[in-house]
């Protein structure tokens, strides 16, 4: 979907630390823990939360108290009348929420709106449906989190398959997978250069209320150490696969937040006098199975509504669960891995869904920032054979 006059104000595109599941965050309310960070952003860059017209709220795992969505936060952060939808499309979720801000502020619907972007993989639920046709009616239960993983509907194989299944299409190897994984790991670690300078640039830390005093978590909880001999050394997750526990992402917790307003409010509200329009935005589907190659669909649904070249894509960020994804990309498309993801990706810092794609769009406009402007795209797989991807252009 093309768009012309859909801005996020710079400044306006927060994230907060990503925790591995069962981490510090393991217990928080992720929309309580939504609601506190995004006050405190609205606050720190001074825009009044009644001034944002339309909501709309990002959440793939259920909380308690879940059911009336947005409008319990919006009313608590003082929107007064107004709230909007919850939007839930597994790890393209972000890229969803974007496209609906987007289209609101591209008919003229409003014109400063919001997408708060929560989740918590940690102490998944346990859904427990009626049943009267099981044996003396026991009750069918799904773990919502975890049961996914591993089996997938169309397929009836987890997601760890469809990495292996791309790798073995493209003939990707081992020693191609964990060398990328590495790359990813030191673009990483290039963010925490000078005390995290580049995090800090868009992070918000989460409180964590505790009986005496609360905490703050501050930075990334949970990454792995990564090296050359220490992913030679792993065993592949299946006989006869390239695809290990170091060249795939963890589950974590977390919560983002996006700001998108017409080009005069991004203009009023925003930092150093800088635009950042969203040119398009784009859904796709692979064969079942494929999930790893979703994304290049998606990219190039995106890049065409745009009338956009990727040779002319400055930078790109992506949602990567697996290292396959990036190389698939890459192979598809002519995209050098080097420019992907300059400052690491999913794979290293985790995957809280929801909120994944949000934190990557936040650092693809940094980093475009910090390079003078230009194009950045964000590609990322979903759920089983899906992905999303947002076009943005940072300028004067």
């Amino acid at each position: 979907m093309r768009f012309n006059k859909a801005f996020v104000p710079m400044g306006f595109s927060w994230a907060t630390p990503f925790s591995k599941w069962q981490g510090p965050l393991a217990n928080l309310n992720s929309l309580d823990m939504a609601e506190d960070v995004t006050r405190r952003a609205l606050d720190e860059r001074g825009l009044p939360a009644e001034e944002i017209t339309e909501w709309a709220l990002g959440c793939t795992v259920p909380q308690p108290n879940g059911f009336w969505g947005v409008t319990v936060m919006a009313r608590r952060l003082g929107a007064g009348a107004y709230s909007g939808p919850w939007i839930a499309r597994a790890c393209a979720t972000s890229a969803a929420v974007v496209e609906h801000l987007a289209a609101q502020v591209e008919l003229g619907a409003h014109e400063t709106t919001i997408g708060v972007l929560t989740d918590r993989t940690s102490n998944g639920p346990l859904m427990v449906f009626a049943s009267q046709t099981t044996p003396s009616a026991a009750p069918v239960t799904e773990h919502w989190v975890n049961d996914p993983m591993a089996f997938e509907p169309t397929t009836r194989k987890g997601m760890y398959s469809t990495a292996e299944n791309t790798a073995a299409d493209a003939g990707f190897t081992r020693q191609q997978i964990d060398e990328l994984t590495l790359q990813r790991y030191e673009q990483y670690t290039r963010a925490l250069d000078n005390d995290r300078e580049f995090q800090k640039r868009y992070m918000v830390p989460v409180r964590i209320p505790g009986r005496k005093a609360d905490t703050f978590l501050e930075e990334d909880y949970g990454i792995f150490p990564t090296t050359a001999e220490g992913l030679a050394a792993l065993k592949a997750g299946q006989e006869g696969g390239v695809v290990t526990f170091g060249s795939q992402t963890h589950p974590a917790d977390g919560a983002a937040g996006i700001v998108v307003a017409t080009e005069e409010r991004a203009r009023e509200i925003g930092q150093d006098g800088v635009s950042v329009q969203i040119l398009s935005t784009g859904f796709s589907r692979a064969d079942p199975g494929f999930m790893p190659k979703a994304p290049v669909g998606a990219a190039r649904r995106a890049l065409a509504d745009a009338d956009v070249d990727i040779s002319q894509v400055d930078i790109m960020t992506s949602h990567n669960p697996f290292a396959v994804n990036d190389l698939w990309f890459s192979r598809e498309t002519g995209y050098p891995l080097e420019k992907m993801n300059p400052y690491g990706s999913s794979l290293i810092y985790g995957h809280p869904q929801g909120p994944t794609g949000a934190r990557s769009i936040a650092e693809l406009i940094q980093a475009l920032h910090i390079r003078g402007g230009g194009i950045g795209l964000f590609a990322g797989c979903a759920a089983g054979d899906s992905a999303g991807a947002v076009l943005i252009k940072v300028g004067d």
